[in-house]
């Protein structure tokens, strides 16, 4: 997939509106082979997904080994809007806590006393963390209104076909 067609699709107001909520689905395989589907909060800066993890967590030496992973962001009304995406991990150990950590977490309704105990808490938790990084290689909008999923498009050609037959 092109780039312009890739940044076509995040702009549109559906996509927006997906990549401002706060968990999406990361898919990638795991060490033993099997596959694996974890909800993780993330951000969007633009032209990133950008999420935080553990330094032990166990998705790293899978991602490490093999860095290809998928990502759902959807609605949970009906009809769902959802946005697939698809492309590299990489990973960036950093000391402390990344601020990508604390705007992802700063979304979830808190005090300002207990926005800062929580900081403290994480602070004092962590010493560092992984920001694990995916530029979109591939995307795909499913509104159900102007795009479907890829089946259900070759049933209504299909269909289409038939009727004009």
């Amino acid at each position: 997939m092109h780039p312009n067609e890739i940044a076509e699709i995040l702009d549109r107001p559906h996509s927006r509106e997906l990549l401002a909520r706060d968990v999406t689905r990361l898919a990638y395989v795991a060490q033993d082979g099997t596959p694996r589907s974890i909800p993780i909060s993330f951000t969007w800066n633009g032209s990133e997904i950008v999420m935080c993890t553990t330094k032990n967590a166990p998705k790293l030496p899978a991602l490490r080994s093999n860095p290809a992973v998928a990502l759902t962001i959807d609605t949970e009304v009906h009809p769902p809007k959802i946005l697939l995406l698809r492309g590299q991990a990489e990973l960036d150990v950093v000391d402390g806590i990344p601020d990508e950590f604390l705007q992802i977490n700063g979304s979830y309704e808190m005090t300002p006393e207990q926005r800062a105990a929580w900081e403290a808490e994480v602070r004092s938790l962590y010493d560092g963390m992984v920001r694990i990084v995916v530029t979109p290689t591939w995307v795909k909008l499913i509104d159900f209104e102007t795009t479907l999923p890829s089946a259900v498009e070759e049933l209504v050609r299909q269909r289409a076909e038939r009727q004009n037959a």
